[in-house]
């Protein structure tokens, strides 16, 4: 593992791990990637309830994190591979609250509908998601006040938890140059990608939940 990425969803975390893969730091582990790997499920439940996790079974062929549900466990990422250094993503609170709202916190609570979910055979992924939302943000999902002090507490956790030669601290309309400052490699001479996420993350669970 060389990018272990600290930032919550929501934070340009589909767009920095098409950076990091474009760099040569790929492939780059997010929650798209677990929607195709349903046994690495219960793996994440095991982790997110804070027990023992065999974390080079599970990023096996990986070189980066981005996204949910690896954030969540950035302090043991951050122990289990002391040469990693790591990414937070940020975004302002106000702007990532809307943006939650219009997407990832609806389409959380139908992944969660067990009459949905399990019709169409993803009783695992109402799972997850549940326990994500529950370790970041103590399930209370429809509290703006909570959800947006819970994302200001967690960027200020890593702040303070990271040494600061393994740290960036980085939003994604800074461009190529920090990031590739921070990683050691030259700037590519072609736009930083800037991918919508939102519609892309929607779709696969939509499909994913359509019984």
């Amino acid at each position: 593992m060389k990018v272990i990425g600290a930032g919550l969803g929501r934070t340009g975390t589909a767009s920095v791990k098409a950076a990091l893969e474009r760099l040569g730091f790929g492939p780059c582990y997010h929650m798209f990637e677990v929607t195709t790997r349903p046994e690495h499920g219960q793996l994440w439940l095991a982790a997110l309830a804070g027990e023992p996790v065999d974390w080079a079974r599970l990023f096996a062929g990986f070189n980066s994190t981005m996204d949910w549900p690896a954030c969540s466990c950035w302090p043991e990422l951050v122990k289990e591979y002391p040469d990693a250094k790591v990414v937070l993503t940020v975004r302002d609170p106000e702007s990532w609250y809307a943006s939650m709202a219009r997407t990832l916190l609806p389409v959380w609570r139908m992944a969660a509908d067990p009459a949905r979910a399990g019709a169409a055979g993803y009783e695992w992924y109402g799972h997850l998601v549940t326990a994500i939302a529950q370790h970041s943000f103590a399930g209370r999902t429809d509290d703006r006040d909570h959800l947006l002090a819970a994302f200001e507490a967690h960027n200020a956790e890593v702040r303070a938890g990271v040494p600061a030669d393994r740290l960036l601290v980085y939003t994604v309309g800074q461009g190529w140059e920090p990031l590739c400052g921070f990683l050691g490699v030259p700037v590519p001479d072609e736009p930083f990608p800037h991918l919508n996420d939102t519609a892309s993350f929607q779709s696969v669970v939509e499909r994913m939940l359509s019984a």
